[in-house]
């Protein structure tokens, strides 16, 4: 099977030095390494090169997000013959037999189209950030399952709703049959509709804890910033818009609509008030169905407007 990794770069040049290093202390697999760079704009392009000359780098005419990027990247490697793309945010790093087992659980079970590791936080220990994805259809969210829990091996191998985006493996046959990531997420949730999106063209979508990596991110909503709040919310919103069963579909966007206006004013309650005017403008942007990048000054005019208004 020919493999190709796919690492996501946007700024953040040690990172992704530090990525492509765990992947070429990877063991058991040979693959192939595209790095796509979203219009850095930084020269990191050059770096990357001069460090790892065995990668390839793709450079992007501007930012394209996760799903643009990302797209970019696949088209390449499937024009090149890869049969199985292991795609991999730059702030995540994988232990060495990582790749190879996540490979060996392709080719163990026909049916999957997608696995994705155990993926731990970089803080000390085993600390889970997601061992696998749950949907809860009816109250419209979804979870990464074992968030800020200790591995203790808990959660075995298994079909799951679906996996994070920050690293999966999936098959040429399951993106021939589901189609690319959809670009109008730009960022987040699109990696749960291209899960189910796999899973409904007939693919069985699982989770593999022997393979294991770490990602720097935040598991605290808290600790989220303004632009991933305001794609968060807006994105949800699309995702079980596009997805729900139509039973339960008004109760659950209800649901979607109300918790998000409750954390958004949670937010401004703590004195966050540029977070809660980007979850507002994702709400009030998923209703006018405006999809893909958007600039910042959208929510941070909308916080002058409410901070005028003394809200």
């Amino acid at each position: 099977m020919k493999l190709c990794v796919i690492v996501l770069h946007y700024m953040g040049l040690a990172d992704t030095l530090a990525c492509l290093d765990a992947l070429d202390a990877s063991r058991g697999a040979a693959f192939d390494i595209l790095v796509v760079d979203n219009a850095s704009g930084d020269g990191s392009p050059d770096a990357i090169r001069a460090a790892h000359p065995n990668a390839r780098v793709l450079s992007t005419d501007d930012n394209l997000g996760y799903a643009g990027g990302n797209n970019a990247g696949i088209r390449a490697a499937l024009a090149n013959g890869a049969e199985a793309l292991f795609l991999i945010n730059n702030d995540a790093c994988v232990e060495p037999d990582c790749v190879a087992r996540l490979a060996r659980a392709l080719n163990e079970r026909p049916a999957v189209g997608m696995v994705g590791p155990m993926v731990y936080t970089f803080d000390a220990g085993r600390v889970i950030s997601s061992a696998g994805g749950a949907i809860h259809w009816r109250i419209a969210d979804a979870s990464n399952v074992g968030a800020g829990e200790t591995d203790d091996g808990q959660y075995p191998a298994r079909s799951v709703d679906f996996v994070n985006g920050c690293g999966l493996m999936i098959t040429r046959a399951a993106i021939e049959r589901a189609g690319l990531l959809d670009e109008r997420y730009f960022m987040y949730w699109e990696e749960t509709d291209w899960c189910t999106r796999v899973r409904r063209a007939g693919f069985d979508v699982r989770f593999e804890p022997s393979a294991m990596m770490r990602h720097r991110a935040p598991i605290r909503s808290d600790a989220l910033s303004r632009a991933t709040l305001y794609y968060m919310t807006r994105n949800r919103l699309r995702f079980f818009a596009t997805h729900t069963p139509w039973r339960i579909k008004p109760l659950a966007l209800a649901h979607a609509m109300h918790g998000a206006w409750r954390e958004a004013r949670r937010h401004a309650g703590a004195g966050r008030r540029e977070q809660a005017a980007a979850m507002r403008a994702g709400m009030t942007d998923a209703l006018r169905r405006r999809w893909g990048r958007v600039e910042p000054s959208a929510w941070l005019g909308a916080n002058r407007i409410a901070a005028s208004m003394g809200s």
